[in-house]
């Protein structure tokens, strides 16, 4: 019985122990909701994630964060634009007034010294022309008088013109007068106008160039001459038959029959093209392949700056500074390769100087040693600029660099001088040599290239230990206050 109480009694005070215990926590746990309750009410209320509008309160000062960013890029677009868009303008908006520095030669053979009436007709219409006479201002080349005897042949006269010595050459062949003449006697309908002035140029060195200047212009005063020489000298020969006896002008009258050409056009001209633009593909790998070029290392410079940053803070500088020279300059390696075989589907002509796998080859190396030059140096200048702002870096290497590739540096101010030593216009010179063989420039192209590498090989280096310095003081600094609180 006392036990069965005793057991009885014990679970009814413990169950009542319980309750207690249980009312107790349930009124704590209503007082402490209670309190959380009032704390959030007196709380600021702040921006909750998908719930507000853009003018929303709430988000008031996100929005001005968001305003001043976008604010601030504007004006440094802007600013850019201004610095670096009128560049690229400047270098085209003044060529047409810049003409007369492409320097021509004028080689006059007619006649045993030159005394034909054709040469001289050339000669006088050439001279006047280089002093600006009856043509608007600065639109003529510069053209010089050259004796026969120091470019004996036309064979001569070519390479003079596609060895650079001069854009143009305007030759009167040996004898053109007399020719006509002996023509027009003996009825040689074998006899061809063309054959008495010949026009050299070198449409592969600049087509822009030639296209736009040297050609219109020559070809122009050209036609305007010789129109005027052959109106003088058919009323000179009419004049004389008028004058001659009947049976002069009845066998003048024969011959003319037999070679009519020698009345209707007496003098003409043939244009020679001694390296003609031969693919318009050619563009691509010239100029808008360049900036391409650029934009494809600077992905790399992007990319490289994310990945690097995983494992950069474990490295020591060393290490740290050879993996950022040397893993892009692998990196361009299939990069520069994929791009020189897109090129191969559109016929570009490789083997103009060299065979056509040797020239491709050459291709592959510009194009590396470009990508090495351009992309190492945004390589460098990302260590300052960030993500942030490479991109305005970016603006200027591109437009800096095309502004000097797309005309000829001699139709630019003197200020454009600088492209000679920038990588676009280099690889550009080369490629027209690989291409449309011109004269071979590529030793100093490579050596200009091979200059930007080194450079971007000193500073990045040297910007890496600049940065990473400042980095290892802050960790120290942080290291040493936590040693302090501890």
């Amino acid at each position: 019985m006392d036990s069965g109480r005793n057991s009885i009694t014990g679970t009814a005070v413990s169950d009542h122990v319980d309750e207690d215990a249980y009312i107790e926590k349930e009124q704590t746990r209503g007082e402490l909701g209670h309190r959380m309750a009032e704390d959030e009410a007196q709380a600021p209320a702040g921006p909750r994630k998908f719930q507000h509008g853009f003018w929303d309160a709430e988000v008031a000062h996100l929005r001005q964060i968001y305003f001043k960013i976008l604010g601030m890029t504007v004006i440094l677009l802007v600013v850019a634009m201004w610095l670096f868009f009128s560049m690229y303008w400047g270098s085209l908006g003044e060529t047409s007034q810049h003409v007369p520095k492409l320097k021509g030669y004028v080689i006059n053979r007619d006649g045993t010294a030159g005394e034909g009436l054709l040469g001289q007709a050339i000669v006088a219409a050439f001279e006047a022309n280089s002093r600006g006479e009856g043509v608007p201002e600065n639109q003529h080349l510069t053209w010089t008088v050259v004796d026969s005897s120091s470019l004996p042949s036309n064979d001569d006269v070519a390479y003079a013109v596609v060895d650079e010595e001069v854009w143009a050459a305007v030759v009167v062949n040996s004898d053109a007068t007399a020719l006509l003449n002996s023509a027009r006697s003996s009825g040689n309908s074998s006899y061809d106008p063309r054959t008495a002035v010949i026009f050299y140029y070198n449409q592969g060195r600049n087509e822009i160039a030639a296209n736009s200047f040297i050609v219109p212009y020559t070809t122009a005063l050209l036609q305007s001459t010789l129109t005027a020489f052959n109106a003088k000298t058919n009323a000179q020969y009419f004049a004389a038959l008028a004058n001659g006896a009947d049976d002069a002008r009845q066998t003048a009258m024969t011959t003319i029959s037999q070679a009519p050409q020698t009345v209707s056009q007496p003098f003409s001209y043939q244009a020679v093209n001694l390296r003609p633009y031969t693919k318009t593909a050619s563009q691509a790998v010239l100029l808008v392949g360049q900036i391409y070029i650029i934009i494809l290392s600077f992905m790399i410079t992007m990319t490289h700056d994310f990945a690097r940053g995983i494992i950069s803070p474990f490295l020591r500088f060393k290490s740290y500074a050879r993996m950022r020279v040397f893993v892009p300059l692998v990196a361009y390696i299939p990069l520069s390769f994929s791009y020189a075989m897109i090129n191969l589907p559109f016929k570009i002509t490789f083997g103009a100087k060299y065979s056509y796998a040797g020239g491709f080859f050459l291709f592959w190396v510009f194009v590396y040693m470009g990508m090495a030059a351009l992309g190492l140096a945004t390589e460098a200048m990302i260590t300052f600029l960030t993500p942030r702002f490479i991109a305005y870096f970016l603006i200027a290497l591109i437009i800096s660099n095309v502004s000097v590739a797309s005309v000829p540096i001699v139709l630019q101010p003197s200020f454009y001088r600088y492209g000679y030593g920038f990588p676009v216009f280099n690889i550009a010179e080369a490629v027209r040599t690989i291409v449309f063989n011109t004269k071979n420039h590529m030793g100093v192209n490579a050596g200009v290239l091979l200059a930007w590498v080194v450079l971007s090989m000193i500073t990045v280096p040297l910007f890496t230990w600049l940065v990473r310095r400042k980095d290892e003081q802050a960790e120290q600094l942080k290291n040493a206050e936590q040693k302090v609180v501890v």
